[in-house]
């Protein structure tokens, strides 16, 4: 039991998931199309039903660094921006209701790539064939779906500067591309695909799973503004540790209560709270589990170890004509580069702002503009590793979030990142965007050497917002494998992770739709194991 005395709630459910993230809809609504199971989802954030806010999706900036949003700091840097800070959903969909809406369908090479580091049954022939599932893709081909709950369509060309930005991106040698056909682009630009409606709704996993069937299903149960505080864990009669379900803080702020998991609790916190709760919970390196005197159920020194990141730099320029007063996001363009030989994956990505992003530059001094432009470089398959480890033993403190960005011994990070700025330099040299390419405000023209652009990048870089794999699953001779390929957690039996922390490292594409594929999976296995 928590330490907390007083008023208690007790409820028993056959799944308790821990968590409305992206993926943890997905389960929740997967595992309650069974009626003779109930689910209970439990998410520490509000609603988003009926929330524009939230369904808006061309108003998704207004939501960093806002209500809806943890806004973890960052520890201070050893070679990166300390005063970054990594927006985390407070909402019911978590990330999918919060960013943008860029959907990629993972690359086949990266999900091959996971399945040869030990983690079986997650290769391109598996997963692949769950986002067909997931998806209504306007596109079609064989390696779409179209009768999916997640609404999928390629962003129209209307933005006169980002039209002009894909023809110099092809003069520049990175051809007009489109997105989710069924190959993966190494070096090419295009329009994104968004999972949106045609109207401009955000097509998040809260909204498009849970929506239409939250007051149709009496065997699902969802809990907003419910807190975790920890996941329960007991030795059951063989001795064996078992995890029988969560406690939380009510919505009142008051009092605390215990949800009961008759079969399996599912942990969807997201990669920082995710590791978080694993470790409150008796759950993590036996060292810092002991430095804040909590006991060692399990020692898994891999909980928040292995944080990865997609880290983004940015070139900004002063806009010669006005830019677009409405857009579907305001990011609505991926730019796809190799920087070396031999690559099956593309090691750069940028993307195409058609709004200020001052965020990270105006403190350095660096000038600005209420109408601009900027391509934002950033590193797919960085190297660098970083970590989430607790500040206390209270839930309700902000866990310490290192990515140590740029910090890989090699010099990887810097050198693909470095590639990057003079590569968005070449593209908006080319002709047809000299009508539009005003003043480079950022990093500026005066920044020329790789000592100046390292300079440069190091101070003012940003994140991606894709922290992951801090509770990734491997094979069973990985001692840092937090959870099995069946997502598993070693040592305790009915509990598994459904979020980003389970990959073993990330993909070189935003990871919104892997991470739906992966709720479906869990969803898939949980059945599974039930039936044997």
């Amino acid at each position: 039991m928590s330490e907390f005395l007083g008023e208690r709630s007790l409820d028993e459910f056959d799944y308790v998931i821990a968590g409305g993230g992206t993926a943890g809809c997905v389960v929740a609504a997967r595992l309650s199309e069974d009626p003779d199971v109930t689910v209970c989802l439990l998410e520490a954030g509000p609603s988003d039903v009926g929330d524009e806010n939230i369904l808006v999706l061309a108003d998704w900036m207004h939501l960093l660094d806002s209500g809806y949003d943890w806004d973890y700091p960052v520890e201070p840097q050893e070679n990166g921006n300390s005063f970054l800070r990594h927006a985390r959903a407070k909402v019911l969909g978590g990330c999918s209701s919060h960013n943008s809406c860029i959907a990629f369908h993972p690359p086949r090479e990266g999900l091959d790539a996971w399945e040869a580091a030990g983690c079986t049954g997650w290769g391109a022939d598996d997963v692949l064939p769950l986002v067909r599932r997931l998806e209504d893709n306007a596109a079609r081909g064989p390696h779409h779906g179209t009768d999916g709950p997640v609404r999928l369509r390629d962003i129209p060309p209307v933005d006169p500067c980002g039209v002009a930005l894909l023809q110099a991106a092809a003069a520049a040698g990175l051809p007009t591309v489109q997105f989710n056909r069924g190959e993966t682009v190494l070096n090419g630009a295009g329009w994104f695909q968004i999972n949106a409606g045609e109207a401009g709704d955000r097509m998040s996993t809260s909204h498009a799973y849970l929506h239409p069937v939250m007051d149709r299903r009496p065997n699902l149960e969802v809990r907003t503004g419910h807190w975790v505080e920890r996941i329960v864990v007991e030795p059951g009669p063989d001795g064996a540790l078992r995890a029988t379900g969560v406690e939380f803080l009510a919505p009142d702020l008051v009092h605390h209560g215990r949800v009961t998991a008759r079969r399996e609790v599912v942990l969807s916190a997201g990669s920082i709270d995710t590791p978080k709760l694993l470790m409150l919970s008796g759950i993590g390196p036996a060292a810092q589990l002991k430095e804040f005197g909590l006991d060692v159920l399990v020692d898994a020194p891999g909980v928040g170890e292995n944080l990865d990141d997609h880290v983004e730099g940015l070139v900004f320029w002063d806009a010669l004509q006005p830019m677009v007063t409405a857009s579907s996001q305001w990011w609505e363009i991926g730019v796809f580069a190799t920087t070396g030989p031999g690559l099956t994956v593309p090691d750069l990505m940028m993307h195409y702002g058609s709004v200020p992003f001052d965020m990270n530059t105006v403190r350095w001094g660096y000038p600005t503009t209420d109408n601009g432009f900027c391509l934002t470089p950033n590193v797919t398959q960085g190297r660098s590793r970083g970590t989430v480890k607790l500040r206390s033993r209270d839930f309700r403190d902000r866990p310490r979030v290192d990515p140590r960005y740029f910090t890989d011994p090699e010099g990887h990070d810097l050198r693909v990142m470095t590639a990057g700025v003079r590569l968005a330099r070449t593209i908006v040299e080319q002709s047809p965007m000299a009508a539009w390419a005003g003043v480079e405000l950022a990093p500026g023209p005066d920044v020329v050497t790789d000592d100046e652009i390292a300079d440069y990048v190091t101070k003012t870089h940003n994140t991606v917002y894709h922290p992951s794999c801090t509770a990734k699953m491997g094979a069973d001779d990985d001692l840092m494998a937090v959870c099995d390929p069946r997502l598993r957690v070693r040592g305790v039996a009915g509990l598994r992770i459904a979020d980003g922390s389970i990959m073993p490292f990330l993909g070189a594409v935003n990871p919104n739709i892997t991470t739906m594929a992966i709720g479906e999976k869990c969803a898939d296995m949980i059945a599974e194991d039930a039936r044997v």
